[in-house]
């Protein structure tokens, strides 16, 4: 039914839960797990003006490092399933860069971790996987952990 599965990761606690889905689901369906993980671009360019440039472009690195570190722990947790993985670090928006990999890799299902919070912060700051569930013309499982987990 499904042969490539995508699990975005933004290394947060809100994730664990999606990990853990996401190498269920693909050992179930003996699907290829795709891990992605965004490097927010609004987080490193919000800031105008050259005075900014060595401190953005340090974490432009911090953030790509995060990426790399999460996306090697869960290579490794699929790995001792037994699964076959692709990964991917991207820059840019990151439900549009998640949407723009679904297209690109052919994804056939998005398992997609996102914390429970109150609708009023929804309402205020959003979600990513909200989005991507709203936009995405393909399956969109949302795995929810409860703030108060971690």
């Amino acid at each position: 039914m499904y042969d490539r599965l995508l699990l975005p990761t933004d290394s947060s606690p809100g994730v664990d839960r999606a990990i853990d889905h996401a190498i269920d689901a693909a050992s179930r369906y003996d699907a290829e797990l795709h891990v992605l993980y965004v490097v927010d671009a609004d987080a490193y360019s919000s800031y105008p003006g050259d005075e900014y440039v060595h401190e953005l472009e340090g974490l432009e690195r911090a953030l790509e490092q995060t990426g790399r570190d999460a996306v090697e722990a869960i290579t490794s947790q699929a790995d001792a399933a037994g699964l076959s993985t692709v990964t991917s670090i991207r820059h840019g928006i990151p439900h549009e860069e998640i949407l723009e990999y679904t297209t690109d890799a052919d994804i056939d299902i998005v398992v997609i971790g996102s914390k429970h919070r109150s609708s009023e912060y929804r309402q205020l700051l959003g979600s990513v996987a909200e989005r991507v569930a709203h936009i995405s013309d393909r399956p969109v499982t949302i795995v929810k952990t409860p703030v108060d987990d971690h």
